[in-house]
C-alpha cells in the first residue's frame, strides 16, 4: 500500500534537486524513495551533513574527539541515569 508525504521546501533547493536526479535519470519522487530507503538500510542519514545547527562538519569533529577523551563514562544506563537525575 502506498501513501503521500507532503513537504514544503524553497524553490531553489527543489529545482536544483531536480536537475541533479535528471541528469542521473531519476524523477524527484524516485530520489527521494531511494534517499528514504536507504535510511532505513543504515538506520541513519545515509550520509555525513557538512553544517548542522551553524557547526561546520570540522567543529562538529572537533567536539567529538573532546568528548571521547575527556567525557564522563558510565558501566551501565542506570549510572548514567542516576548521575543525571541527580
Amino acid at each position: 500500500m502506498n501513501t503521500t508525504i507532503n513537504i514544503r521546501i524553497d524553490k531553489k533547493t527543489k529545482v536544483g534537486a531536480q536537475k541533479t536526479l535528471e541528469a542521473m535519470g531519476l524523477d524527484l519522487s524516485s530520489g527521494i524513495k531511494i534517499f528514504l530507503k536507504q535510511v532505513i538500510v543504515e538506520d541513519c542519514l545515509p550520509f555525513r551533513p557538512n553544517k548542522i545547527g551553524g557547526l561546520t562538519r570540522a567543529q562538529m569533529d572537533k567536539e567529538v574527539e573532546y568528548a571521547i577523551k575527556h567525557g564522563k563514562r558510565y558501566a551501565t544506563a542506570k549510572e548514567m541515569m542516576d548521575d543525571i537525575l541527580n
